[in-house]
């Protein structure tokens, strides 16, 4: 968190008001470039993960340093078109895609789909061939490869809902010629998100790299493979050892020496997660029983992981005073137990009006956010070089309700 600096957050905070999210762009710049660089020579396409943060600004980012978007849904695609990234480096994964998105999708001339089910296929080729169009489209494989990450972000176990086995992606192959509107050339594997020891990776890129060489010995032509993303990042100083960049790239060099073709790579958090922040101010600290409770005005409505997850988050006071350290429950205002963001964390003692800043919150920071308890969505400021610029302005009350409206017009069922 060292490119965020107390004294300009505060000064934030006295135009935007609290809670509110700070990204540095710098940061991200400098993500995107590593990748590129650890990569240099390779035939890839890094596709940026929209759930990740959907900003328009943050995509602006990644559009013009080239990065593509593997997007889940018609919203986020249309999020990626208007920020500017170009049709034909986005990738649509996800296991629901509806008639309606993959028509659109279709209309906009997306680089490929990733199918994730044999129903889905056939709906793919339903709606290609009912607009006279053919869709490029890779299967996405359970490599049965466990993580070793929250169960809740694992994806690629044979129990997980993703993606289909090997034998049945192998009988997709070996059908593929009554696909007269869908041409099958690719494959994908993702098996999960925050994932820190490169071991899993290994095992789920060997899988794929067999079977893609299976399919060419039989005569299937594999134009890309998609391996994903999932790379970790920081969030516990000093316990989070992230995979070194170019340790993973050599392990992708060395997997895919002998393929050809594009390889897509789907970065979201390593992007971003570490390049954001969520600014909060200290309401009352609360002494129960046995506990001091710090209460803040962010909530699990601006930040869902650590309730969700029980994602671990450091939280920095940035009053600046020399304070003994107390142990704080940090908790927000919503009527929930667990709006909780730690229990029993060491800091300096704070009182009411401190900010604190909560880190690592880039990434399903705000893409998460809801209005739970009627509380409007957080503002989203963009850090670059010494200046700001507010890329997500308050919700106001009347934003936040302007759907809705009173039992008036009634009509018959």
């Amino acid at each position: 968190m060292s490119n965020f600096h107390p004294g300009e957050l505060d000064a934030i905070a006295r135009h935007v008001h609290t809670p509110f999210y700070a990204y540095s762009a710098d940061m991200i710049r400098a993500r995107i470039a590593g990748l590129q660089n650890a990569f240099r020579g390779l035939d890839i396409r890094i596709c940026y993960a929209v759930k990740a943060n959907p900003n328009l600004a943050i995509l602006q980012l990644m559009a013009g340093h080239g990065v593509g978007a593997d997007i889940v849904s018609l919203g986020e695609m249309q999020r990626s078109l208007k920020a500017g990234i170009a049709a034909d480096r986005i990738v649509f994964s996800g296991v629901g895609k509806t008639a309606e998105e993959i028509d659109a999708a279709l209309a906009a001339g997306v680089w490929r789909f990733n199918v994730e089910s044999a129903d889905e296929l056939q709906l793919l080729q339903h709606v290609a061939q009912a607009r006279g169009a053919s869709a490029r489209a890779a299967v996405r494989i359970n490599p049965d490869v466990d993580a070793r990450t929250h169960a809740k972000i694992s994806t690629g176990k044979a129990e997980d809902k993703f993606g289909v086995s090997i034998d049945e992606a192998r009988r997709w192959f070996s059908r593929g010629a009554s696909l007269n509107h869908v041409r099958l050339d690719g494959l994908h594997a993702h098996i999960g998100s925050q994932i820190l020891d490169l071991e899993p990776f290994r095992m789920a890129l060997q899988r794929v790299e067999a079977f893609r060489r299976e399919l060419v010995e039989a005569g299937h032509a594999i134009a890309s493979v998609d391996i994903g993303g999932g790379l970790g990042v920081v969030y516990r100083p000093g316990i989070d050892r992230p995979i070194d960049i170019a340790d993973y790239a050599a392990l992708v060099r060395e997997t895919f020496a002998g393929f050809q073709g594009t390889l897509a790579l789907e970065p979201g958090r390593y992007l971003v997660g570490e390049a954001g922040v969520l600014v909060t101010r200290a309401i009352r600290v609360k002494h129960g029983t046995d506990r001091h409770f710090l209460v803040v005005d962010a909530a699990m409505n601006d930040l869902l992981r650590p309730s969700l997850y029980d994602a671990w988050h450091e939280i920095v006071p940035l009053h600046g005073r020399a304070e003994a350290e107390v142990a704080y429950d940090v908790v927000g205002p919503v009527c929930e137990t667990g709006d909780t963001f730690a229990q029993g964390r060491t800091m300096a003692r704070c009182e009411a009006g401190d900010l604190l800043m909560i880190g690592g919150a880039g990434a399903y920071g705000a893409s998460m956010g809801s209005t739970y308890n009627s509380r409007p969505l957080p503002a989203e400021v963009l850090l670059d070089d010494g200046r700001y610029a507010i890329v997500r302005r308050r919700q106001t009350l009347a934003e936040m309700m302007a759907g809705e409206q009173l039992a008036q017009a009634w009509h018959e069922t």
